[in-house]
């Protein structure tokens, strides 16, 4: 079950809580302070409760439950012992479209109480669904101490300047980057002061800066190979201050979840054979929206800087004035690697790492097979499940023995992750028998041999690598 956020206004409105005890006043006296006319219906009722009433702010039904107590109510909780009433109210509040929280039953409910961060004007809810309560207080306990009490202050000071600062800055991605200026400039400090009147003589002053016609600019951003843990704080920071995101089709969707959600996202996919957008329309995209005043981020799997393109669109965009700057991601050599438990390098067995790309017939032919085949070594293949008979043969044919072993990576540091090992002399076979798709890196040496026991990430290898010498059973063992 996936819950929709939601801030109800129940100022003046009625709502019920059926359960005088502990829970059904922690329950009133959270609906009270949201400005609710509520009502407690209940045999009787603890103290504080009593007090509500005789001052007029809580409306008491005494007795027990009766169908009637739900006519006209915008919602009602169920806060008594009794698990046969919970279920009758769930069912006569379902037929009258009455939203209904049941304590502690989750199937019972219709909304769910989160555990709440009050910086009024501003409040920060948690659920976890109603099935890890505690889960979701200790979360709130955590956010409680990360977020400053001022935020309500500069909330109240936004609010009362909003007419005005819609007026002057119609143009959303302006109304985003001076809140973003209110943020981090001095307003808060000048709150947290209770420097009133300079908090809202500086927020005039970047108002005045904001409605200077904006300078656009390009983030080339390294997401990485789809963990979207494994995305670096700088990296978090642009997505969620991009006006502009063009992304590569091979971008995880849990990556592009982390992005500002009012973002344009447009998918530039490039990939072999399907090259819908062309690597000059991209330039232009990059060139018309920063033009226009936005931030960009182009946005690109693994790192822009290995075989990524990245150093094509700098000198483009260097060539066109258009201010850029490069957030490096984690590339898939690293993270497939490291998530296949392959040590790149081992003192044992591998004192390099070549990184090379095998997307078609003819970035093989361009490779120095010669160097390539040398042992004592790792290679790290991108893009080349298409070409897997060619990269056998020519490693073979240049020295490298048939026994070396490999590892395929599908789909690394994601939750479908495969991982498929052998040696080269199956490399295509076993490639064949587990229909070994594109986004996989191919590492071939030694080390790959590794996988087959220090694997820790997701299901296990698929395939064997038989130990056929000392190298080999020194790395297995």
């Amino acid at each position: 079950m996936k819950l929709y956020p939601l801030f109800a206004d129940l100022s003046g409105r009625p709502v019920l809580v059926v359960g005088g005890g502990v829970v059904g006043e922690r329950k009133a006296a959270a609906l009270l302070e949201a400005g609710a006319r509520v009502t407690v219906g209940a045999l009787d009722i603890t103290p504080a409760l009593h007090g509500w009433v005789d001052a007029g702010r809580v409306q008491w039904l005494r007795g027990s439950f009766e169908d009637a107590w739900l006519d006209d109510v915008w919602l009602v909780i169920a806060a008594t012992s009794n698990s046969e009433l919970h279920r009758h109210i769930a069912v006569l509040a379902e037929a009258r479209r009455v939203f209904v929280n049941v304590v502690d039953d989750a199937e019972q409910s219709s909304f769910h109480v989160p555990a709440v961060i009050d910086r009024s004007p501003v409040t920060i809810a948690i659920s976890s669904g109603g099935h890890a309560p505690m889960l979701a207080r200790l979360l709130r306990e955590r956010l409680e101490v990360a977020i400053d009490p001022v935020i309500g202050s500069v909330a109240t000071l936004l609010a009362q300047m909003r007419q005005r600062i819609r007026a002057r800055l119609p143009d959303v991605s302006l109304r985003r980057r001076f809140y973003e200026r209110v943020l981090h400039g001095p307003v808060q400090s000048l709150l947290r002061r209770g420097q009133w009147a300079l908090a809202e003589a500086s927020t005039e002053r970047l108002l005045d800066a904001t409605e200077a016609a904006p300078t656009g600019s390009v983030v080339l951003l390294g997401a990485g190979p789809g963990d979207p843990g494994l995305l670096t704080l700088r990296g978090l920071r642009a997505l969620n201050e991009a006006d502009v995101i063009l992304h590569d089709r091979l971008v995880s969707v849990e990556v592009l979840a982390l992005a500002r959600r009012d973002a344009e996202r447009i998918e530039v996919a490039k990939q072999a054979g399907n090259h819908h957008t062309t690597q000059a329309q991209i330039h232009d995209l990059m060139r018309e929206h920063a033009a226009a005043g936005r931030r960009v981020v182009r946005l690109k799997g693994g790192d822009p800087f290995v075989f990524g393109r990245g150093g094509e669109e700098l000198e483009f965009l260097r060539s066109h004035g258009i201010p850029y700057e490069v957030v490096p991601g984690i590339t898939a050599a690293l993270a497939c690697a490291a998530y296949a438990g392959v040590p790149l390098t081992h003192r044992d067995h591998a004192q390099s790492v070549r990184l090379v790309t095998a997307h078609c017939q003819n970035s093989v032919d361009t490779l120095d097979w010669p160097a390539l085949a040398q042992e004592r070594q790792t290679l790290a293949v991108y893009m080349g499940t298409s070409e897997l008979p060619l990269i056998r043969q020519k490693l073979i044919d240049h020295g490298r023995a048939a026994s070396t072993p490999f590892a395929l990576v599908e789909n690394g540091s994601r939750p479908e992750q495969r991982v498929v090992v052998g040696t080269l002399a199956n490399l295509v076979e076993q490639a064949e028998r587990h229909g070994v798709r594109s986004p996989a890196l191919l590492i071939i040496g030694e080390v790959a041999s590794l996988a087959t026991t220090l694997s820790w990430f997701g299901s296990p290898p698929l395939g064997i690598i038989a130990s056929t010498g000392p190298a080999l059973a020194s790395a297995a063992a």
